[in-house]
């Protein structure tokens, strides 16, 4: 089925817009395309991450449901270790609850926001089902 709109990338509410752009620029690359005191865009290979400013943001308290994470982003990689020494060199945290980590490790942001990085879709991940 064809579309009548091409996705184009979400955008993140966060207290600090541009230290959030540039802890996923240090991760999955791109070009800081918009930049204001309220909205980055971070503008990567066919899509985009933007990041708001919301002054009454709360951090998720993933896997604590108290304020859910709404979303998380997955990052596909095919070598887990080297991509968490720099995802924790940048300022992320790696979760202490880890449900699959021969397959995704779950970090947060700087902001609190959830994300994976994976091997699902990359030769060192396993074999997708249909």
């Amino acid at each position: 089925m064809s579309g009548v709109a091409a996705f184009w990338g979400p955008t993140l509410d966060c207290p600090e817009p541009l230290e959030l752009a540039t802890f996923y620029q240090a991760i999955c690359g791109g070009s800081l395309a918009v930049v204001s005191e309220t909205f980055v865009e971070l503008r990567l290979d066919g899509a985009s991450l933007g990041f708001q400013r919301d002054l009454n943001y709360r951090a998720p308290t993933w896997p604590d449901p108290r304020v859910p994470q709404q979303c998380h982003l997955d990052f596909k990689t095919p070598d887990l270790d080297a991509t968490e020494t720099a995802v924790l060199a940048a300022g992320g945290t790696k979760t202490v609850l880890q449900p699959s980590p021969d397959v995704f490790r779950v970090y947060v942001d700087p902001a609190g926001h959830p994300f994976c990085l994976t091997t699902w879709g990359t030769p060192a991940g396993p074999a997708e089902s249909r």
